[in-house]
């Protein structure tokens, strides 16, 4: 078709990859592959929080929910972690991968401690799949141990902020008055994603339309 630039959300893990490898002067563009990443997600997610905090190096990131299945987690913490940011990943251990500490990234399944001294904590969708796939004894006692709310956030830094990729099951990953608070920039990551991929598009096509 002679395209230029291909932009792919595709449900299995590698695909972009594939398309990269096979296909010569085409500049791929990965908008989520399976459970494997999703960088424009995270580019606009450190860019909302870059906004908030200035420079990362030094912050503390609690990355909250089912981080086994979540591509968008896993640029995350990539991202965070490369701009010097302390992450801590917390959750279920069912939903925590074996392996996946990169960069110095810990583990810690209390939420209540994670959250000690957190800049910023995001928290993930818990699709439905996993409420009902046996990952943890009820969405009740999920609620009670892993929701992000006033009641934690008091744990945190003053001022701490939340974050969320959405779409949100709000009331389960976050109580309702803390995504609608003044510590809520879900509403602006969902902004600042139009302008970031816009911003990503551009600058792609216009490198393959000088050749570089």
């Amino acid at each position: 078709m002679g395209v230029d630039t291909i932009v792919i959300r595709h449900p299995h893990s590698g695909a972009p990859h594939f398309l990269a490898r096979n296909l010569t002067d085409v500049a791929v563009i990965n908008a989520g592959d399976g459970t494997h990443a999703h960088p424009t997600q995270a580019l606009l997610d450190l860019y909302t929080a870059q906004s908030h905090l200035g420079d990362l190096a030094g912050r503390r990131i609690v990355i909250v929910g089912d981080v086994l299945h979540s591509r968008v987690a896993r640029s995350a913490v990539w991202g965070f972690a490369r701009l010097g940011a302390e992450v801590v990943l917390s959750g279920p251990a069912t939903l925590m991968p074996e392996a996946f500490t990169p960069m110095g990234v810990s583990v810690q399944s209390d939420l209540d401690l994670a959250v000690r001294g957190a800049d910023l904590v995001m928290a993930l969708r818990l699709q439905s799949e996993r409420q009902h796939g046996g990952f943890f004894p009820s969405l009740r006692e999920y609620v009670r141990r892993w929701q992000v709310n006033e009641a934690r956030m008091g744990l945190a830094k003053s001022g701490a902020l939340l974050m969320h990729p959405g779409p949100m099951n709000e009331g389960v990953e976050v109580s309702t008055s803390l995504a609608h608070g003044d510590r809520s920039l879900i509403e602006q990551q969902v902004t600042n994603g139009v302008a970031v991929r816009m911003a990503l598009l551009y600058q792609v096509a216009s490198s393959a339309n000088t050749g570089t």
